[in-house]
């Protein structure tokens, strides 16, 4: 569901439901982009798998693919994925941990379950992101870098929990190195605490994960995109719940999607297109031998 800005209360400008994608093994919930909100600060993607359970000797196999313009961000509730680049890197993310890869000029990368856990039944559920990188950072040298867990700043009080992935939030600051100004938070809620999404930012918007959350006496239930407009956005929990926050300053123009690759210009996706089509990508990825197609 979307609605006009006119019509929602509360300083809420958009409300988005996702919309299922079937990805193979799974599906996922497709939130960014929407009809109704192509980005919101310079995230201009944003998936929900899971939560799942898989069964034994079945796991997630996201083939080497292309991205260019972006920064990918990989969050995990639950589970563990192994990440391997064209670079050469090879990580395992866990949850709480953040995976940060800059995609600049051309990046190929794959996201698999490991091989041990496949054995037997496995959970997964997590967020995948997509930044967009500024225009003068968009043909920028590729790379990785991963945090973990207990490198990210955390605040508990009153109910509440928060953990700051990327950028700042209520005084805690995150080591990850981002390309723009930006804020990414994963926030948990006790029954009755509050969240109060400060106005720093001109484009915010909080992901809601679990349980019902309500604004103004507003309930809104998971699964739902709220874009809010000017001036502070707070949440209180009616049960336990989780959402996470995120946002900041406008890009400088809008940004094209093809698939995987981003660019603020057309023609850029297009020589992307080709390169990938014609396997003249120029990386490749150490001990993988598949690749996904470029879509018809």
């Amino acid at each position: 569901m979307t609605q006009a800005s006119n019509q929602i209360p509360h300083g809420i400008e958009h409300i988005i439901v996702p919309r299922t994608r079937d990805i193979g093994d799974f599906s996922v919930m497709r939130v960014l982009p929407a009809a109704a909100r192509r980005m919101v600060g310079p995230f201009v993607f944003l998936d929900q798998f899971g939560p799942i359970t898989l069964p034994a000797g079945k796991g997630m196999d996201v083939r080497p693919h292309p991205h260019i313009g972006l920064a990918t961000v990989t969050y995990l509730l639950k589970g563990a994925i192994v990440h391997r680049d064209s670079l050469g890197c090879a990580q395992s993310i866990e949850p709480g941990a953040v995976n940060w890869m800059v995609a600049g000029r051309g990046i190929v990368h794959s996201e698999r379950s490991d091989a041990e856990l496949r054995k037997r039944p496995q959970d997964l559920y997590g967020l995948q992101s997509w930044v967009a990188l500024p225009k003068a950072l968009e043909e920028s040298a590729p790379s990785f870098v991963h945090y973990p867990s207990a490198d990210l700043p955390e605040g508990d009080e009153g109910g509440l929990r928060l953990k700051v992935l990327a950028g700042s939030i209520s005084g805690l600051v995150s080591p990850v190195a981002t390309q723009s100004d930006l804020f990414y938070g994963d926030v948990t809620l006790a029954a009755g605490a509050v969240f109060r999404l400060e106005s720093r930012y001109e484009e915010r918007a909080a992901y809601l994960i679990e349980g019902t959350v309500e604004i103004d006496g507003e309930a809104f239930a998971p699964g739902r995109l709220l874009a809010f407009g000017k001036g502070e956005a707070v949440l209180r929990a009616r049960n336990a719940a989780r959402l996470v926050v995120l946002g900041g300053e406008p890009m400088d123009g809008p940004r094209h999607v093809f698939w995987n690759f981003v660019s603020s210009s057309l023609d850029r996706i297009e020589q992307a297109k080709a390169d990938w089509q014609r396997d003249c990508f120029g990386v490749t990825i150490p001990g993988e031998t598949e690749f996904i197609p470029l879509p018809e």
